[in-house]
């Protein structure tokens, strides 16, 4: 029987004896810490795509949207204090708290599911969005 492609490279991978898949393991947090960079325009497009991405799925499976909310932007908030200290590069030099994160978070995650997939999102949702969207833009 033939093995499928996909197992005979991940059993080669296996056999590998470069580095280890973890990378330099002598790596301290105080040098993670140092190589962070803040989040670019670029990684918050991502990862709000990704986030608007979970919600579009999540309602799909019929998740009710405010836990689909909340799993996607705890995640979004996690990568940012993960990968980034909690540092977005449009705040400035200042690190942002969890709140400021998972609010920001939020707000980019759900205005990315109505351009993606608007009929996911609830009425009362898409007006309050409308409402800080034009508030913001007074």
């Amino acid at each position: 029987m033939a093995m499928p492609l996909l197992l005979v490279s991940i059993s080669l991978a296996g056999c590998s004896s470069s580095r280890p898949l973890g990378g330099n393991l002598k790596t301290s947090n105080s040098e993670i810490k140092k190589q962070q960079k803040p989040a670019s325009n670029d990684d918050i497009f991502l990862y709000r795509g990704i986030g608007a991405s979970f919600i579009c799925n999540a309602r799909s499976a019929e998740v009710e949207f405010a836990k689909a909310v909340g799993i996607a932007a705890s995640t979004y908030t996690q990568v940012l204090n993960g990968r980034h200290g909690g540092f977005v590069a449009s705040a400035g030099k200042e690190k942002l708290t969890n709140k400021q994160l998972y609010q920001g978070a939020e707000f980019q995650i759900v205005t990315g599911a109505l351009k993606y997939c608007p009929e996911a999102v609830p009425e009362d949702v898409k007006e309050k969005v409308q409402q800080a969207i034009e508030k913001q833009n007074k």
